[in-house]
């Protein structure tokens, strides 16, 4: 098997078409497969990335030269072939395809195969090679079904509001936080939100995304301006001044991470709704499976574990240090959002 990608100190490079696939590190040429701050960071010379990713990109790294490139469509890169297809993490999100005489590598970047509404669904992709995260690439890990989760939601939003309590969940700012928006019910209550939050709407919006009516946070709303309100606020937000001006308030964090005892403590949160822009443990297995790869590089996550679990399955499996990050748990900097 020809090396169709390396994995480099600045990110994973193609030599057949002198490009980087999300870089860390400054470089001419970067593919980005989604958004996110570790996926798509600043200083490259030249970006290329799928039309939905675009705007989220131009919001959060200013001015920067960027080349757009649908699903599907093959463009020709030196003597390397790429092609950019959904993989169902947030809307615009992509894995990209490389083929180099006929092998075929693909980058997973972040993904999840469970359809929210919101992002272009997860695509498998035929492949010799995957390059994949496992950010929760432990069996423990297995998501909430989505219409369960929407009915834990509102249930708690519900119960809130009828106490007199304001309901502040915690969600980052690009996926989850709209990924929710549209499934719980806005005829609750008001739905309040945090600047961060707002500005990834009002890009989201422009682009075509449904979501219903939400209120930005200024310092003019409180509790006795919008009772029984739903407040959704950064991870990093909770347990602020910013959340604690709402007054009395039942506090809840959606994540992944919440399958984990004693993590809802740490996040001095009340509740914990299961729920991640990211594949479980049965998706993981079930994309992988899926693209009918043989070798399997494991990029951030659980990647020791899901490293040994997938040579036992009998692929040949390897770890790459990567800068990615995933779901982050304790990251300030919201890497996720």
């Amino acid at each position: 098997m020809t090396d169709v990608l390396t994995f480099t100190d600045r990110g994973i490079y193609c030599p057949a078409g002198d490009f980087y696939i999300d870089p860390w590190q400054p470089v001419d040429r970067a593919l980005i497969t989604h958004g996110h701050s570790d996926h798509a960071r600043p200083g490259m010379q030249r970006y290329l990335a799928t039309k939905g990713t675009a705007p989220v990109m131009r919001h959060r790294l200013g001015e920067i030269t960027l080349e757009t490139i649908s699903y599907g469509e093959q463009k020709q890169i030196g003597d390397a072939t790429v092609s950019f297809h959904p993989a169902g993490h947030v809307p615009g999100s992509a894995q990209i395809r490389v083929e180099v005489k006929g092998e075929i590598w693909v980058v997973s970047g972040d993904y999840k195969t469970v359809a929210d509404g919101l992002s272009e669904p997860f695509e498998p992709v035929k492949c010799h090679a995957f390059i994949t995260e496992c950010t929760f690439g432990l069996p423990i890990f297995k998501w909430t079904p989505q219409d369960i989760l929407t009915q834990q939601i509102n249930d708690w939003w519900v119960t809130n509001a009828a106490a007199g309590r304001i309901s502040i969940l915690g969600a980052y700012a690009l996926g989850k936080a709209q990924r929710l928006l549209a499934k719980v019910n806005p005829d609750i209550g008001p739905i309040i939100t945090h600047g961060a939050i707002e500005n990834t709407n009002e890009v989201l919006r422009n682009q075509g995304l449904t979501l219903p009516d939400t209120i930005y946070a200024t310092p003019e709303i409180t509790a006795k301006t919008h009772p029984g309100a739903l407040v959704l606020a950064t991870p990093s937000a909770l347990g602020t001044t910013w959340t604690r001006r709402f007054g009395p308030a039942s506090t809840a964090f959606a994540s992944g991470w919440m399958a984990l005892r004693g993590v809802r403590r740490r996040r001095a949160a009340d509740r914990g709704f299961i729920v991640s822009d990211h594949a479980d443990w049965d998706g993981l297995n079930d994309a992988i499976k899926a693209t009918g790869a043989t070798k399997i590089f494991a990029t951030h996550g659980y990647t020791s574990a899901f490293q040994r679990w997938l040579s036992d399955q009998g692929y040949d499996a390897h770890i790459v240090s990567t800068d990615y990050h995933g779901e982050s748990l304790d990251n300030a900097e919201e890497v996720d959002a």
